[in-house]
């Protein structure tokens, strides 16, 4: 397929089928509460409180890494608390979560859950769009917003293939329900007028990287989501580096890519829901 078809395909099946409902919230305070003594939710230190602008980003990445995750459906129970994590880290709004958890069934009637980051893909309809490069692609895999140039024209959600953008209609100034139970906002609040989503955590990123860490290894580094899922279905790190935990899950076992008929590359992988026997 060239590329000019391929572009056009993309645009032209931008459908929301592939997520059903959000699941219900999921109890579990004693897992919770064991995660919190264990210091899976610690603030984190030396971190400016603020959102990094997109030039800064784009100074601090090289093309020596390519950051991507791995999500393991058949270890996944639908607990949600990558969701909450996630909105508490970077403080978003309740009704427009950047991870979608739901539920879905096989073809034999199990029940099975699925959830879904922005997929950072290399290929991004929502980058080809964009008329004013306010998202983009950092040289280490990652999408990128620049929340200081976005003019709120909503292209990109649109275009994105996957429902992973969201438009902030109105200022937020309401409390987040997720904190302190789930985390610490490490960064600021996107303004009104602008359209967000997941981020890997990039903040942890770097600052990982400038200070020694390895992301995916060092909690520190790593995003809130792969650190806080308690039956370890999340994995984040390198896909350029062959020996990483991630290269080396996606080598030996079987992965699926959603919707890679598209052609976007997606940088998040994985592991198809296992019938029961």
């Amino acid at each position: 397929m060239t590329t000019s078809k391929k572009k056009q395909r993309v645009k032209l099946e931008l459908t929301r089928r592939d997520f059903l409902a959000l699941a219900a919230t999921a109890g579990g305070s004693a897992v919770a509460a064991q995660i919190l003594t264990t210091g899976a939710l610690s603030p984190f230190s030396g971190l400016k409180q603020r959102q990094v602008t997109g030039a800064e980003h784009a100074e601090k990445a090289t093309g020596e890494h390519h950051w991507g995750m791995l999500i393991d459906l058949s270890k996944c129970i639908g607990c949600e608390y990558c969701q909450r994590a996630c909105s508490a880290t970077n403080d978003v709004a309740d009704d427009k979560p950047w991870n979608l958890v739901t539920e879905d069934k096989l073809d034999n009637g199990q029940t099975y859950f699925f959830t879904r980051p922005c997929l950072h893909c290399q290929d991004a309809p929502c980058v080809e769009v964009c008329p004013v490069q306010a998202t983009y692609h950092r040289e280490d895999g990652l999408v990128v917003m620049d929340y200081n140039r976005c003019i709120g024209c909503r292209y990109c959600e649109v275009a994105c293939p996957y429902d992973a953008r969201k438009f902030n209609w109105q200022e937020r100034t309401d409390k987040n329900p997720y904190v302190p139970t789930w985390g610490t906002p490490e960064v600021e609040r996107r303004p009104r007028g602008v359209v967000e989503k997941c981020t890997f955590c990039i903040h942890r990123i770097d600052y990982g990287l400038a200070n020694g860490l390895t992301p995916g290894e060092d909690r520190a580094a790593t995003p809130a989501c792969v650190n806080i899922c308690p039956v370890g279905a999340r994995v984040f790190g390198d896909l350029k580096d062959s020996n990483s935990k991630i290269s080396r899950i996606i080598e030996n076992n079987p992965t699926i890519r959603l919707r890679e008929e598209l052609g976007t590359e997606p940088s998040v992988y994985y592991i198809p829901a296992k019938k029961e026997a």
